[in-house]
C-alpha cells in the first residue's frame, strides 16, 4: 500500500503524533494537542482532517457524552471527504471502509449512556457497512467489537468494554 502518494500531510503527521502519545497513556498532552489542532482546522476545514482528529480524540475520553460529541464530529465530517480526497492521502483509502468503525464507536457511546434504541440504529448501520472492512486482523477486531457492543446492548449493559479504545479508569 501505498501511504502517502502526494507528500506529507503536516497536519495528519501531526494527529497521529498526537494519537501514539495518547496511546502511550500521555492522554492529557495527548487531548490537549488534539484540541489545539481541532482548532486550527476549524469547523469547515478539511473533512479528512476533521474526521481523523475527531474519531480520535473521541478515545481519549473516558465519559461517553464526551466522547459521543466528538464521535458524532467524526461521523458528520467523513460524510463530506470525498473518495478523492481520500485516495489522495492513500492510494488504496476508501471513504467506505470508515463507516463500520464510526457507526461501531457511536453504539458504543450510546449504550454506555444507556441509549439502547440509538445503540442498535448504530450497530445497523455498523453492520450495514462492515463488508467495506478489510479481511485482515483490523477488520477482524471492528467485527468482534461490533459483536461485543450488540451483546452489551442485548444485556442492557452500559459498562465499558475492557477491549474499548481509550484510557482505563
Amino acid at each position: 500500500m501505498t501511504t502517502t502518494p502526494h507528500g506529507p500531510d503536516p497536519t495528519m503527521e501531526a494527529i497521529g503524533r498526537a494519537v501514539v502519545e495518547g496511546r502511550t497513556g500521555s492522554i492529557p498532552s495527548a487531548r490537549r494537542k488534539l484540541l489545539n489542532l481541532w482548532s486550527e482546522i476549524g469547523v469547515t476545514g478539511d473533512p479528512l482532517h476533521r474526521c481523523s482528529l475527531a474519531h480520535y480524540l473521541a478515545d481519549l475520553y473516558e465519559d461517553p457524552a464526551q466522547a459521543l460529541a466528538w464521535d458524532v464530529r467524526a461521523l458528520d465530517a467523513a460524510d463530506a471527504v470525498t473518495e478523492q480526497r481520500a485516495h489522495e492521502h492513500h492510494t488504496d483509502l476508501h471513504i467506505a471502509g470508515f463507516y463500520p468503525s464510526l457507526h461501531l464507536n457511536l453504539a458504543d457511546d450510546y449504550r454506555r449512556l444507556g441509549s439502547f434504541e440509538a445503540a442498535t440504529e448504530h450497530i445497523h448501520a455498523a453492520e450495514e457497512h462492515a463488508h467495506h472492512l478489510p479481511r485482515d486482523a483490523y477488520g477482524a477486531s471492528l467485527r468482534i467489537a461490533l459483536d461485543e457492543v450488540a451483546e452489551a446492548v442485548s444485556r442492557r449493559d452500559t459498562t465499558k468494554r475492557p477491549s474499548a479504545p481509550g484510557p482505563t479508569t
